[in-house]
């Protein structure tokens, strides 16, 4: 515990632990915006003025309209952008030791390079759910009143709502502790930081639409691919029901876990063997 409250504390010493807190919340009202938009359209597409749908696109539509859906993407909102932000503080927490020339004295005072790997991870674990609660109490008090004027009622006795909303708190808890490995795997904090942006973005962007076209092509199993993809699977874990054509929610939250294990074991291996000056 004492080396937790010591990453802890390293944290809260950081000039852009703080940054990141501050942009938090007004990108989190970027995205209330847009996904009230979707959530209108999706209600009533003639509101905003939609064409007529396909039959294929108004199939699709009934899913993605399923009161459950819409409640279980609100009520996760800014996951896209929040778990993007509690990644590079795990990287940070790993970086900031060497761009601050730290690294020596913290395993001098700790020789267990292993304890203080694991103190890392909880640390950055810790920061990702309290991100994830902020965001969560926000959804809570504003979700409700948009789907109130939804007609669509608050949705918070169903239990499928409830369990998107821990599994986003463990895709929040996972992405900070990959975070972690790729500060171990790349020690730069720019370098690190701009490589996580790009696999993030573009497995959630790039990989998502190759998917897509593949699926057009190839049928819908393709879909099932998108497990492999952290940011996709990660999505996939705080959708309401279980959509036609992908994977069962609970799949995307199996392999998450699985690349958050095999990170933090690398992580420790790697930081128990390399030099640190």
């Amino acid at each position: 515990m004492r080396l937790v409250r010591a990453e802890l504390l390293k944290i809260r010493t950081i000039n852009i632990w703080w940054i990141f807190a501050l942009i938090s919340l007004p990108l989190w009202g970027i995205t209330l915006f847009i996904n009230y938009i979707s959530s209108q359209f999706l209600v009533d597409p003639a509101s905003v003025g939609a064409p007529e749908p396909t039959p294929e696109q108004a199939a699709q539509l009934a899913v993605a309209a399923d009161p459950l859906n819409i409640a279980a993407n609100l009520y996760t909102n800014g996951q896209l952008l929040g778990l993007l932000i509690v990644m590079l503080l795990g990287v940070i927490v790993v970086t900031s030791e060497f761009a601050h020339q730290t690294a020596t004295t913290t395993f001098l005072t700790t020789p267990h390079r292993t304890a203080v790997v694991l103190g890392k991870l909880v640390a950055a674990a810790l920061l990702g759910v309290l991100f994830w609660l902020v965001t969560t109490a926000l959804n809570l008090i504003v979700t409700p009143l948009m789907l109130d004027g939804f007609g669509l009622g608050n949705q918070l006795d169903q239990s499928a709502v409830w369990q998107a909303i821990l599994l986003n708190g463990l895709a929040y808890l996972l992405w900070a502790i990959f975070g972690v490995g790729f500060g171990v795997l790349i020690r730069s904090q720019i370098g690190a930081t701009v490589t996580g942006i790009l696999l993030y973005l573009a497995g959630y962007i790039g990989a998502g639409i190759f998917l897509s076209q593949l699926a057009q092509r190839f049928g819908d199993w393709i879909n099932n691919l998108q497990l492999l993809v952290p940011s996709l699977a990660s999505q996939l874990m705080t959708t309401g029901t279980d959509l036609p054509g992908t994977p069962p929610r609970w799949s995307g939250a199996v392999v998450m876990i699985g690349y958050a294990v095999v990170t933090g074991v690398i992580g420790t291996l790697i930081m128990r063997k390399r030099d640190i000056s």
